[in-house]
């Protein structure tokens, strides 16, 4: 068996050495032949200049040349012509070669470019390139050409090559066309409840990384930061219409009746091995009931899992109220991918809090700053300055920014971000005004480590990296639980580490250091004017 395994990398170093190489026409190695052609130039050059100078001399015209003279122009202008090659014909052939590959896998073939036309003149839609050819990356290509000519617009730049289109398939993305490269970092080690984490950012803002680096290294040099999950509900609330008020109470008071909740968790739970029902809350807008279901999905961020267990549900009570009228799974009570009080006051997905006692000493000498510096502008800027832009949930100083870094690395889904990162942010000075005791309390970190985004090698990896990589083999949810920690820790040093950045006046200059291009654009432009 060991001797049938074959290494592909092997085979294929193997195949082009069986190539045939323009050198392999030389009647001497290529290195000797390289050094002859080399002094050969600079010889006949020096005859050639020791030759003209005697003719000056000597009142000869330059134009007047022996058979020496002549041969060794000749021989001078071969030399230089294998020069050019850079020391060989050898450079010249894999440069071509090389060029030649990328072409061919960039290249349309006639049978491709047919399916382009007919894609263009719609006689082929769009997206039912994959299910027609089995080959994602093709399809991709052929569609990527066709938007092309479509639009009269290059995508050049825009990646095509390198990706496993197979694994997006009916999950991730539809109608593809290539890929966005988004830089990763890594920030830490961040102390979390006695371990380390090296914390994946994916973001083209300069300046993120470094700031929240540093939050991290001020943590770490304080004892690190304690984290508490306090809930862990996902929701779903759909929407129904009754044909009165009267009736739609009656549905409510149905429904939160205690001895009717154990009937609703049996039929909710059927639905999934990790659903599993924790509540239902409604509101009424008339003859509508918007009714609030809250369950835990296990690592899966799980809004897929709440709506076919609501599906179930609502199957049940139209049994019960048959004149009830399902307008849709989701009446935005729930309230996904859109900023509303009721995910801050009752929480969705991970309800976390995280804090840390900063020592005087550190504040001096990491963030460069003092305990009363840091309270008053928290106060004023966090608190009052939020209040006063009548922020929802928005009283931190760019939650949002850390949340949505490690949201892209790690596939979560980025919409999420709005209620996500909704965070109220808090520091006081502790041990006589000395040091600082922060805080960060986010009541709707929707995160999962099974799913979507996750299932992709860039992302996975990512997971992978912080330990939560899939679903856990003991408790069900404790990997997503450990992301959202992971989230909220992060999300506090980056909040350290801009509040002192702000509070001494360093915000400014180190954005122009480290996400602003230092070249003149302007002196570019009067240069490319003239």
């Amino acid at each position: 068996m060991e001797s049938q395994r074959r290494n592909p990398k092997s085979d294929d170093n193997t195949q082009r050495k069986k190539l045939p190489r323009a050198s392999d026409a030389l009647p001497l190695p290529l290195y000797i032949t390289n050094t002859f052609f080399f002094f050969l130039f600079f010889a006949i050059a020096y005859f050639l200049l020791l030759r003209w100078r005697d003719k000056i001399r000597n009142n000869i015209p330059l134009h007047v040349l022996t058979f020496s003279e002549l041969s060794s122009i000749l021989a001078l202008i071969a030399s230089l012509i294998y020069l050019f090659g850079f020391f060989g014909i050898e450079f010249v052939q894999s440069s071509a070669a090389a060029a030649a590959s990328a072409a061919t896998t960039t290249t349309i073939t006639t049978d491709d470019s047919s399916l382009v036309r007919s894609v263009v003149d719609g006689s082929m839609p769009s997206y039912s390139l994959e299910t027609r050819l089995k080959d994602c990356r093709r399809a991709a290509m052929i569609r990527r050409e066709a938007v092309e000519m479509i639009t009269g617009r290059s995508l050049e730049g825009l990646p095509l090559e390198g990706f496993d289109y197979e694994s997006i398939l009916n999950k991730c993305c539809e109608m593809t066309v290539g890929y966005v490269q988004i830089p990763v970092g890594v920030v830490g080690p961040l102390l979390l409840d006695g371990i380390e984490y090296i914390v994946p950012m994916a973001t083209t803002e300069g300046c993120l990384v470094a700031s929240t680096n540093r939050g991290c290294k001020t943590i770490y040099a304080s004892g690190g930061v304690t984290s508490f999950v306090l809930k862990d509900p996902m929701t779903r609330a759909p929407v129904v219409r009754f044909p009165s008020a009267k009736r739609a109470s009656e549905l409510k008071f149905f429904l939160e009746d205690p001895l009717n909740f154990d009937t609703m968790a049996v039929i909710f739970n059927e639905s999934s091995r990790f659903a599993r029902l924790q509540s239902v809350k409604c509101g009424m807008a008339g003859k509508n009931l918007y009714l609030r279901f809250s369950c835990s999905t296990g690592d899966a961020m799980g809004m897929n899992m709440a709506s076919k267990a609501v599906e179930q549900v609502l199957s049940f009570l139209q049994d019960e109220f048959p004149d009830m009228d399902a307008i849709g799974v989701s009446g935005n009570f729930c309230s996904d991918k859109k900023a509303a009080a009721v995910n801050w006051i009752e929480g969705r997905g991970k309800s976390v809090v995280c804090e840390a006692v900063i020592k005087e000493e550190v504040v001096t000498r990491v963030l460069r700053s003092s305990a009363s510096a840091l309270v008053e502008l928290n106060i004023l800027k966090n608190l009052a300055g939020s209040a006063i832009a009548g922020a929802l949930g928005g009283f931190n100083a760019y939650a949002s920014n850390i949340v949505s870094a490690i949201f892209i690395a790690t596939g979560q889904d980025p919409a999420q971000n709005v209620e996500s990162s909704q965070c109220i942010t808090m520091i006081e000075a502790v041990n006589d005004g000395k040091d600082l005791h922060v805080s960060v309390s986010m009541p709707s970190i929707e995160v999962g480590t099974v799913g979507g985004g996750t299932t992709l090698a860039s992302q996975a990896a990512c997971l992978n990296l912080l330990g939560v990589k899939g679903a856990s083999e003991g408790s069900a949810g404790a990997n997503s639980r450990l992301l959202a920690t992971i989230v909220a820790g992060s999300v506090l040093a980056g909040e350290l580490s801009l509040m002192s950045a702000i509070a001494e006046g360093e915000l400014v200059s180190s954005h122009m250091k480290y996400n602003r291009s230092s070249k003149d654009m302007a002196k570019s432009m009067l240069t490319s004017c003239s």
